[in-house]
């Protein structure tokens, strides 16, 4: 038990006797210096004495999916820093492949007592997944508040970027640079974010460049994995049909565009413009500097925290959605539609 108070003790900042009494449930320590302990042991894995077991309000929860993709590690840094601010101690839950699915995480952090739970990307987004475990968790008590996907099924408040709006700043640009053949490499259909930006770009397409809505469906829009790889190949298919510019649904994706293009013996901006989405970290820095949409994480990642906090504070948000708009990033790697296709030759 020693060794246990110790570890306790050093992880809430506190002498190893005042974690014995609050553990033994003894009076006189004051209530951030208790909740700092139960906090510390939740974070630690420690079961808590029974008689502890009651919500803690330092606690919550943060769902992510891989975090391969360094738009979720700088979301959740914005989401775990305001709630440092705020008082309570952030825990990261990630869905790794082969690992624990989002039901298992939301259950351990049900188990311990967290005081709500954000979810980024996750099975809100899936318009193929069961919404009841979300009914389930609002039957528990368990505030909650959902980032990147909308669903009308699910009593809770929602956290957006404005897709729509994302593809029309994107096609807009591309348009202004002269570009008419433009495709949109995107992910699976069946998420919402994904939905959104195929509509924004098929209206942003069929408004600039007066292409019917069929024709853009057909033969500009590729879906693939929202992956460096899956970007490669959607790239790599739009090449081939001709196009010169193309607008991808992540950076990560942007990049794997920049790779098919140089496989194609085109060089990117002279003969072929590429736009992500995101203005991960680090982004600024590809080869060359990679234009995108900045998805507006700080402003996204704040609100997210304050819509909880007033659940958890006992004032519920509607059902509704937060959208917050992103923002065009100019960089190296767009410039204007090529007269001439060149070669590898």
């Amino acid at each position: 038990m020693t060794v246990r108070l110790a570890d306790i003790a050093a992880q809430a900042g506190v002498s190893e006797a005042t974690v014995s009494r609050v553990l033994n449930g003894k009076p006189s320590v004051a209530a951030a210096t208790r909740q700092a302990v139960l906090a510390a042991l939740d974070v630690l894995g420690y079961e808590r004495p029974v008689r502890l077991r009651q919500r803690s309000e330092g606690l919550v929860g943060l769902i992510t999916p891989e975090l391969d993709n360094p738009i979720f590690p700088a979301l959740a840094q914005v989401i775990g820093q305001d709630l440092t601010r705020q008082g309570y101690t952030p825990v990261l839950a990630t869905q790794t492949p082969g690992g624990s699915t989002e039901d298992e995480l939301t259950e351990m952090l049900v188990d311990r007592g967290v005081a709500g739970i954000i979810y980024v990307s996750g099975l809100h987004a899936d318009t193929t997944a069961d919404t009841k475990r979300y009914a389930d968790l609002r039957a528990q008590g368990v505030p909650f508040v959902l980032v990147d996907g909308f669903s009308a099924k699910v009593q809770a408040p929602f956290i957006s970027p404005d897709d729509r709006a994302a593809m029309t700043l994107a096609v807009a640009h591309l348009v202004s640079l002269g570009h008419t053949g433009i495709g949109l490499a995107v992910g699976p259909r069946r998420f919402v974010p994904v939905q959104r930006k195929t509509e924004g770009f098929v209206r942003a397409v069929q408004d600039q460049l007066n292409l019917s809505p069929d024709l853009v469906e057909a033969t500009l829009i590729q879906h693939s994995l929202y992956s460096l790889e899956g970007g490669q190949a959607a790239a790599r298919a739009l090449i081939e049909r001709g196009c010169t510019a193309v607008v991808c649904a992540s950076d990560m994706m942007a990049l794997g565009a920049v790779r098919a293009a140089r496989q194609a013996g085109l060089q990117v901006p002279r003969d072929f413009s590429v736009v992500g989405f995101d203005d991960s970290p680090l982004i600024a820095f590809t080869d060359p500097p990679l234009t995108t949409i900045r998805k507006p994480v700080p402003a996204m990642g704040q609100a997210a925290v304050r819509t909880l906090l007033e659940e958890v504070g006992g004032t519920p948000a509607p059902h509704s959605e937060f959208v917050f708009m992103p923002e065009l990033v100019v960089r190296g790697s767009t410039a204007s539609k090529p007269r001439v296709r060149h070669s590898a030759a």
